[in-house]
């Protein structure tokens, strides 16, 4: 009877024992070394949540120089290509082209406005309306930009021979715009700008093949 007792009390302290130690285990890790415990008993230091809301404005505003040559270079290019498209209405024959010129009006219009926006909360200047950002564009030919003489010709055009005329500067156009958006995406850091220039590489490479098509060029 009396080894029985004895049992019992020598289990209770080794489970008085195990508790205590679970209790300091818990309350201590400051002074040891240990990880810093948080609210819920959540390691603070590894809380995916902490860490994404930290990081997340510093990547939303990064961007570098090559973000803003694209933005500089983009705003003038779209505007051309904005003013030939107003050209189609009153000129063009074809009703395709009637619709491509308004399907370029519908999307880069309101691409101007926020390229616009961006060098605007970078606190830099927007390109004047009839500046050319010559930094902006890739490639020889200004990014395919037409000259003075060509927006002239083009604007005494009509029906077929602006159809034909319209669609082969734009093809120009197009390519030097997906050039540019290629040199955005592999040089940029701007989230949202390496986003838009892959929808210019797509939007515009279909249209580049549509006017191909309408131009007898399949």
């Amino acid at each position: 009877m009396m080894r029985k007792r004895s049992l019992v009390r020598r289990s209770a302290a080794v489970a008085a024992a195990g508790a205590a130690a679970l209790v300091l285990a818990a309350c201590g890790g400051d002074g040891d070394g240990g990880p810093a415990v948080g609210h819920g008993g959540h390691d603070a230091a590894a809380s995916p949540s902490a860490s994404s809301t930290a990081s997340a404005p510093a990547s939303q505003e990064r961007h570098n120089a090559a973000d803003v040559a694209f933005a500089k270079g983009m705003i003038p290019h779209h505007r051309q290509a904005v003013e030939m498209a107003d050209l189609a209405p009153d000129r063009a024959r074809s009703a395709g082209v009637r619709k491509l010129a308004a399907d370029i009006r519908k999307a880069q219009g309101p691409e101007i406005e926020t390229l616009s926006g961006w060098l605007t909360s970078w606190g830099e200047e927007v390109p004047a309306e009839g500046a050319v950002d010559h930094s902006g564009h890739g490639t020889g030919d200004m990014g395919g930009m037409m000259t003075d003489e060509e927006m002239s010709e083009l604007g005494k055009a009509s029906g077929e021979a602006f159809d034909t005329a319209f669609m082969e500067l734009m093809i120009k156009h197009h390519e030097g715009a997906v050039e540019m958006a290629r040199t955005e995406q592999a040089d940029g850091a701007f989230g949202p700008a390496r986003k838009m220039a892959g929808e210019i590489i797509a939007s515009q490479g279909a249209e580049i093949e549509q006017m191909n098509e309408l131009l007898g060029r399949g």
